[in-house]
């Protein structure tokens, strides 16, 4: 193993280097955006793509922070911090406790094999996802563009002091209450300290609520007359500059990332010409330390209503994640391990979480940088990480003077990048296969639009959900509707197969033939039911064909039991043709075979049945 982790070493350094600093920018952006800071994005980026490299399945992938991850990283931290009264630092051990699980949870889904299922998710699905997180990333840097903070708009932080004066009345009287009920002094020392209260107070509370307002999509929607009013034009200038280098310097050359060029470029001329712009926040000088207050603060109560929500995030990194590994995998001709890829992608994240990271997965432009840099082991993954590491020793003093702009105008050029433009341009011509009221409409594109919509406003995670219940639904009334299309139930006179040819004409009006061309599940199991009622008072035998009937499930099984009890109670003989191997265990295991039918009157093949009857 050693071996062969080294014998790339000369490709694998400039692989690992150059998507290093294409990765840098990135992670800084990543992390302003997450509400945590640039450090946070750092350092997620170096610890994921150090362990998620040594430990995952998949050589070349270069993991780190990517844009699906954050979005639902900003809303979980959005989420927590609101929670603890607006306060990060406070909220900042249950945040990365929930990041932390969710590696846990990740490496547990690479151990029971979930790897194997993610590829079983729809298109739709995964299309309305990411044209969302692309318009998520637009609308959130919209007031960073425009140099807007809402919480620095005393008119619009004006509209809040009277909530947040109440919410501080009310942690008076909380204090003062504690467990017991509340005595005449206790209201008037309530009221004293009501007296008491500093308008500061007042204004931290309003900043708060102003924040937590003007958060999100819908909050940067709403907020948007006020940036629009109080554009702060050297920020927009230099947001502006920023993508124009990054979109012009590509048609130049695209050996050197135009991210980073854009980064050196505009953050270099703002310090050099003196301009008053607004810089991230500082990043921390020093290696890396261990964030041992989830440990130490760590309270189940706090943590409880989160567990979705992790599990979400864990399972939106495995997609993530794997997507990436694929296109690794067309790219080298290589096939990846998913479950091992999990176990590394859930290590990379819980050790980027103990130590203050973001949580990432497989990022689909870094990896491509490395493999066309001539990465071919998971020593470029490993060396990407060591030299981010290096960047923060090394440049971090530096780096904290680049300007906020700078990273909202390179999450603006992610945010358009990452958005499915082929999945958008497939709206027209998609086949319009569902009808809701006089509209005529595509399921597909139906599913795309409500996860789309809903990603964008509501809740992300919730979103793919429902867009999964969504396909389920409609593959299961598709199937359905298909088996009883193709499914028939006769007497030999409409629609026979071709081996039906030679039954004996004086059967014919006592033997009906059932047909079932497909999978006997939940979704077709009323209109099996429906089918067998039409079958005469004059049948003295159904001849029941399943040699297309691959699958069974348990309601179709259930089914299939009422069926043959009705048709024994009629007095009606029941012969299978054809049963396959998984419904006939099902119909062994609760004993419908020999119950209902005895295996005298199961057929491999027609031919042998006419045999039987020919007698």
């Amino acid at each position: 193993m050693v071996n062969k982790l080294f014998s790339n070493i000369k490709g694998d350094a400039f692989g690992g280097i150059t998507a290093g600093v294409v990765a840098l920018p990135l992670a800084l952006a990543f992390g302003v955006s997450s509400g945590l800071g640039p450090d946070a994005g750092l350092y997620g980026a170096i610890f994921i793509s150090f362990f998620a490299a040594l430990f995952g399945g998949t050589n070349t992938q270069i993991s780190g922070p990517t844009a699906p991850m954050t979005a639902v990283s900003m809303v979980i931290i959005a989420g927590i911090v609101a929670a603890n009264d607006g306060d990060v630092n406070k909220a900042l051990p249950s945040i990365l406790m929930v990041f932390l699980l969710a590696g846990l949870m990740q490496i547990g889904l690479g151990f029971i094999g979930v790897g194997k299922y993610i590829k079983y998710i729809p298109y739709p699905v995964v299309s309305g996802f990411m044209t969302a997180i692309g318009l998520i990333i637009l609308l959130t840097q919209i007031q960073p563009t425009l140099g807007y903070a809402p919480k620095d708009d005393l008119n619009y932080v004006d509209q809040f002091k009277d909530q947040g004066k109440e919410i501080i009345l009310q942690k008076l009287l909380a204090e003062e209450v504690g467990e017991d009920l509340l005595s005449i002094s206790d209201f008037s020392s309530v009221a004293d300290k009501a007296s008491r209260i500093e308008e500061s107070d007042i204004m931290i509370e309003a900043k708060t609520l102003a924040g937590k307002e003007a958060s999100g999509t819908v909050g940067a929607i709403k907020t948007l007359p006020n940036a629009i009013n109080n554009i702060n034009f050297l920020e927009l200038i230099l947001s502006l500059a920023t993508i124009f280098i990054i979109y012009g310097f590509k048609r130049i050359t695209k050996a050197v990332p135009s991210t980073l060029v854009a980064l050196v470029v505009v953050s270099a001329g703002a310090v050099l010409l003196g301009l008053d712009y607004k810089p991230i926040e500082k990043i921390p000088e020093g290696l890396p330390m261990p964030q041992l207050g989830i440990f130490s603060s760590f309270s189940f109560a706090a943590i409880s209503p989160y567990i979705i929500t992790a599990f979400s995030l864990s399972l939106l990194g495995a997609i993530d994640s794997l997507l990436t590994s694929v296109v690794a995998d067309n790219m080298t001709k290589t096939k990846h391990n998913s479950n091992k890829e999990l176990v590394g992608q859930g290590i990379g994240n819980s050790i980027a979480a103990v130590f203050g990271g973001i949580p990432g997965a497989g990022a689909t432009i870094r990896t491509v940088v490395n493999i066309t840099s001539g990465g071919k082991t998971r020593l470029s993954g490993m060396i990407a990480g060591i030299l981010l590491l290096f960047i923060l020793l090394a440049l971090g003093p530096i780096a904290s003077k680049i300007p906020a702009a700078v990273l909202s105008g390179i999450l603006i050029t992610v945010g358009i990048g990452v958005m499915d433009y082929k999945g958008l341009k497939a709206i027209p011509v998609m086949p319009k296969d569902i009808s809701l009221g006089p509209i005529k409409l595509s399921s597909e594109v139906l599913i795309m639009l409500v996860v789309l919509f809903l990603s964008t406003f509501w809740d992300l995670i919730f979103a793919v959900g429902i867009g999964l219940l969504i396909s389920c639904l409609m593959f299961m009334k598709l199937m359905g509707d298909s088996t009883a299309k193709r499914s028939s139930f006769d007497g030999l006179r409409q629609d026979f197969w071709p081996d039906e040819k030679g039954f004996p004409e004086k059967l014919k009006d006592n033997v009906f033939i059932k047909h079932i061309k497909g999978p006997l599940f939940f979704g077709y199991t009323a209109e099996f039911q429906e089918m067998c009622k039409q079958i005469p008072e004059s049948a003295t035998s159904v001849v029941i064909r399943l040699s297309r009937m691959q699958y069974m499930d348990q309601t179709g099984l259930y089914v299939m039991e009422d069926v043959l009890k009705d048709l024994k109670l009629k007095g009606v003989s029941v012969v299978l043709v054809g049963l396959l191997d998984q419904p006939r265990r099902m119909m062994e295991k609760i004993n419908l075979i020999p119950e209902f039918v005895s295996p005298k009157d199961m057929y491999v093949t027609f031919e042998e049945y006419l045999k039987k009857i020919a007698k």
